[in-house]
């Protein structure tokens, strides 16, 4: 679906069923493509110039901020600084992203200076998952008093890119601390490839998308689900009941 394609849907159904859904153009790296999503009705831009210079980031992320507030006032805009690596892959090795992670002293001027309404911080998450991490033999570890003290400084909402295989007690933590959303795409990724592959060999001989699809549907409403759960703390009122 194009931009205002999709925006025309979730606005049909917000209307017909009052559906409390909300658009986010994630990763937007120029202002054309989030002034486009901004007039198409998107709820926030994630405006990512985060491989920038920061000093070139803070430029062109205020501009922005003005520019998308200009179409929608009411609208959110994120920026994000530090590096957590590209793209949601599947990775053999890990990068090495210790020298890019964030600091609250660059938290603080970054938010000030662009007046984003979110912040996303490099705080020992990676965009995409280990091949160790898809197979449960290793997980991501985050930086939680870096968490907490970037809140301190900002006191704005953070969020966590590249939450895909992280430890479940860091994510626990990480939202005690501050974390206000976070993005678990390569996970649903992996699950919808497993359960188109496990619907393929249930119907090897069938052809019908509609027919072999809802595996893979249901394999990522399952991650949904259990994510959703441990997001909001249900997971650890289930273990002290």
């Amino acid at each position: 679906m194009g931009v205002s394609q999709i925006a025309a849907f979730v606005r049909s159904l917000r209307e017909e069923f009052d559906f409390p859904i909300f658009l986010n153009a994630d990763h937007t790296h120029s202002l054309a493509k989030g002034v486009e999503a901004a007039k198409a009705g998107f709820d926030s831009i994630v405006f990512d110039l985060s491989a920038l210079p920061i000093e070139e980031n803070v430029r062109q992320t205020k501009q922005a901020v003005e520019a998308l507030k200009a179409i929608n006032p009411s609208m959110l805009v994120e920026g994000e600084i530090g590096d957590i690596g590209t793209g949601p892959e599947i990775h053999e090795t890990s990068p090495d992203l210790s020298k890019g992670l964030s600091t609250p002293e660059e938290a603080k001027q970054f938010v000030e200076s662009t007046g984003v309404d979110i912040l996303a911080p490099a705080v020992g998450n990676m965009h995409g998952m280990l091949r160790s991490m898809v197979q449960g033999e290793t997980k991501k570890r985050l930086d939680i008093e870096r968490i907490a003290g970037i809140k301190r400084a900002t006191r704005v909402f953070l969020t966590l890119h590249g939450g895909s295989g992280t430890d479940d007690e860091d994510l626990r933590k990480a939202i005690g601390a501050g974390i206000n959303i976070v993005h678990i795409n390569t996970e649903l990724r992996v699950a919808w490839r497993h359960g188109l592959e496990d619907g393929l060999a249930r119907h090897p001989d069938e052809v019908v998308p509609y027919k072999i699809l809802p595996t893979a549907l249901d394999s990522v409403k399952q991650v949904v689900a259990s994510r959703l759960r441990l997001f909001n703390g249900e997971g650890r009122l289930a273990r002290g009941a």
